[in-house]
């Protein structure tokens, strides 16, 4: 289905975000990016540019593919 991917993504970013116990603001300062923007991303509403992706797993420490699995 058409977004699949991006809610995937943003679930999966929220669920890491959290684990570490990050604010969304404080995420979206880290990233470098406005906190409505990540929520957007997090909604599955924002399209990332895989260098996007790679950036922000690189932050969390974890595996670019993490964030896209289900």
């Amino acid at each position: 289905m058409e977004g699949d991917l991006q809610r995937a993504v943003g679930r999966n970013l929220r669920r890491y975000r959290l684990e570490r116990g990050l604010s969304q603001e404080a995420f979206a300062d880290l990233v470098g990016v406005h906190r409505t923007y990540m929520g957007g991303v997090e909604r599955g509403e924002r399209n990332l540019t895989l260098r996007s992706l790679e950036k922000i797993a690189d932050i969390i420490g974890i595996d670019p593919l993490a964030l896209l699995s289900e």
